[in-house]
């Protein structure tokens, strides 16, 4: 989680989010939605442009709108809010 919300050095949450994304498994998407959940406004900012650096980069990436689906069961609140915030960035057209 360290890394998902480095105050000093906000490439590493970029891309530590981003690789987590490209992993596109239920356990590294709710890392990152555990993360969303815990940080501040710039901090999520720079989570949410990890996540679309994934979705746009070579290649593709697995589909995170089926583990958002899994994660909108999570025991936590946060993480199913925050999963469905994920969906929803997944979701825009441009990725």
């Amino acid at each position: 989680m360290r890394l998902l919300l480095d105050a000093e050095d906000t490439a590493v949450i970029r891309q530590t989010a981003e690789a987590l994304t490209r992993v596109g498994t239920v356990t590294a998407i709710r890392l990152v939605a555990l993360a969303v959940a815990e940080a501040d406004d710039n901090q999520a900012d720079w989570l949410q442009t990890g996540v679309h650096d994934a979705l746009a980069g070579p290649g593709g990436v697995p589909d995170i709108a089926a583990a958002c689906k899994k994660l909108a069961r999570d025991p936590e609140e946060a993480v199913r809010r925050r999963a469905a915030d994920i969906s929803a960035w997944a979701d825009d057209p441009r990725y």
